[in-house]
């Protein structure tokens, strides 16, 4: 555990780097490109070469981060209209065009497993934008390269702001996805009732249709609305993950691991669909074994003025049921924020998140995000500035992330005996 026992994360410098990246850097813009350009400067004043540090230029649409919500939003809102109009005049009608609708929906969800792929929808109705990955590797110290674990500590560079703060902008997605949930069970209790042929007072039903259309219709006409700037500085959103990414790449520099490559990476695109790490899970998908790659992504970390300002990581994400995200990963997060005497809280989302650990979930690998829900009161604005980022979170996060990483190597062999880890290369 030397590498544990030689570590010094300094609160100064993960305040400087914040600073220095607070500024707006919306994906393809010019702010991106110098976020770029002092990601690079900054890997080389911690001492990695220009051999080591990794440059990924890539195109990608912006029709799936901003045109497809609007297009979404606006079918919504005609289903809405059209199902209630057809339940009064022809029930039989309601349904046929509703299982049309989930058709529809179904295949755009399928489109929509890949968008950094612009496809006919991206190509021709929305516009191509330019951005860039920067990461770095540090191969593990014992284990060959390509025998190795992987594990990814990510970020993002880019930063938006929006016409509605996160914090209004998750009610309203709560609210729709909640408010469809409740439409579709009064809507198919009004179809049964009608079909069975059984008495029944439609009052009930009509008044949950109606009481759920009008909030699942209003949530979509604020989302309509929900249009992308490049107005916010982006502290906590994100150059506080960043600033975490680069403390510790500085540690990791001089005490590699054993068995596990280590991987420093900043994130293009985020905030536009998750392009920059969809591209990077596609250069490495051949490279990184299931079972043996680890991703912790930070995104959003402490939130200064808040009284919840603490570390937090998301545990848990489903609507109905409960899904753990990366149980061993979090296991090894929280063994490490007890022997280190800090605080880590799970919490779980009902409606996931759209983070860069997307891609990642989507390849059946653990990945965690690590962030602090209170910082959504004031991230996607121009009030997300240095003072809302608290230092010493950050540094408390390096901590439990660096014992985490340890305990994971020093456990390898157990891991891969116990078959945690897929070891059988």
């Amino acid at each position: 555990m030397e590498s544990y026992k030689n570590s010094n994360f300094k609160k100064e410098t993960l305040s400087e780097y914040v600073t220095k990246f607070s500024f707006p850097r919306l994906a393809g813009s010019e702010g991106e490109k110098k976020a770029v350009k002092l990601t690079i400067d900054t890997f080389k004043e911690i001492g990695f070469n220009d051999s080591q540090i990794i440059r990924r230029d890539f195109e990608f649409s912006d029709f799936y981060s901003t045109t497809l919500i609007i297009l979404l939003m606006s079918l919504n809102l005609i289903f809405n209209l059209i199902l209630v109009l057809f339940a009064y005049i022809q029930p039989l009608l309601s349904l046929i065009f509703t299982i049309f609708m989930v058709v529809v929906v179904l295949l755009i969800i399928k489109g929509l497993k890949h968008p950094e792929k612009p496809g006919f929808w991206g190509e021709y109705f929305g516009e191509t934008l330019s951005a860039t990955n920067i990461f770095t590797k540090i191969p593990a110290k014992l284990l060959p390269e390509k025998v190795a674990g992987n594990i990814i500590i990510s970020a993002h560079l880019d930063s938006k702001s929006q016409t509605y703060k996160t914090f209004w902008r998750i009610v309203f997605y709560k609210v729709w996805i909640f408010g469809g949930i409740s439409l579709g069970f009064f809507y198919g209790l009004f179809l049964f009732m009608i079909f069975a042929n059984m008495p029944f007072d439609y009052r009930i039903t009509i008044s949950g249709v109606w009481t759920t259309i009008i909030l699942v219709s209003m949530t979509n006409i604020f989302l309509m609305f929900l249009s992308t700037h490049n107005k916010s500085p982006g502290a906590l959103d994100n150059a506080s993950g960043m600033a975490i990414v680069f403390e510790l790449s500085t540690h990791f520099l001089n005490h590699p691991l054993d068995n596990f490559n280590l991987w420093f990476c900043q994130f293009s695109a985020e905030e536009l669909g998750t392009m920059g790490s969809r591209i990077f899970v596609n250069d490495h998908e051949n490279v990184f074994e299931k079972g043996r790659v680890f991703t912790i992504n930070n995104d959003m970390v402490s939130c200064f003025c808040h009284k919840k300002n603490r570390i937090e990581y998301f545990k848990s994400y489903g609507a109905i049921i409960r899904k753990l995200n990366a149980p061993l990963l979090s296991k090894y997060l929280e063994i490490a924020a007890r022997e280190e005497k800090l605080q880590i809280k799970g919490f779980h989302l009902s409606t996931g998140a759209h983070t860069d650990t997307v891609p990642f979930h989507l390849r059946g690998w653990d990945a965690i995000d690590i962030t602090t829900k209170a910082a959504a009161r004031y991230t996607h604005t121009i009030h997300d500035t240095p003072d809302k980022v608290d230092p010493q979170i950050l540094k408390e996060t390096c901590q439990i992330i660096n014992k985490a990483l340890n305990l994971i190597d020093q456990d390898y062999e157990k891991l891969c005996n116990n078959n945690e880890l897929n070891c059988d290369v």
